[in-house]
């Protein structure tokens, strides 16, 4: 595959962020985070999906949990500080994150959002998060992604 530089990458540049690129082949339309766990040869535990919902106040807000799990709408409801939330629709997704669905970065987003961590990742060396661009991933510290993004961890996940 060619070189190639993400908004998400040239952040974590900027801000001198180590990071690893990892790559995979999405020619087979098999993106979703389980099938790139297989693809890039790690545990499903490690890879995060990048999730965007919108409050009830219209404020969007980014949760990042492993691909494996749920995201938990009243935990992820109480943690952004509205009476509910729900998923923005794809439709939406490249509107205001810049991103396409499956291709989406907590990182470089159009705008700095809310960003929430699950309480998982604390217990990671490295997490594996979109590069911004299917076929793309990055594995960094949690601790990292968060300062990046300026995030916090939360519990969000259902049980």
């Amino acid at each position: 595959m060619a070189k190639v530089k993400t908004n998400a990458m040239r952040i974590l540049d900027t801000q001198k962020v180590p990071y690893e690129i990892l790559t995979y082949d999405s020619k087979d339309g098999k993106i979703d985070g389980v099938a790139v766990a297989g693809k890039i040869g790690r545990d499903p535990a490690q890879v995060y999906k990048t999730l965007v919902v919108v409050g009830s106040s219209k404020e969007l807000y980014v949760f990042v949990i492993p691909v494996e799990a749920e995201l938990d709408m009243k935990k992820a409801a109480r943690e952004a500080g509205e009476k509910n939330v729900e998923m923005l629709p794809v439709k939406d997704i490249q509107k205001f994150t810049g991103y396409i669905r499956g291709g989406c970065s907590p990182v470089g987003m159009k705008k700095n959002y809310p960003t929430f961590l699950d309480e998982s990742a604390q217990e990671l060396e490295t997490i594996i998060v979109s590069a911004g661009k299917i076929g793309f991933q990055v594995e960094l510290a949690p601790d990292q992604l968060i300062s990046t993004v300026a995030g916090k961890y939360a519990e969000l996940v259902k049980a």
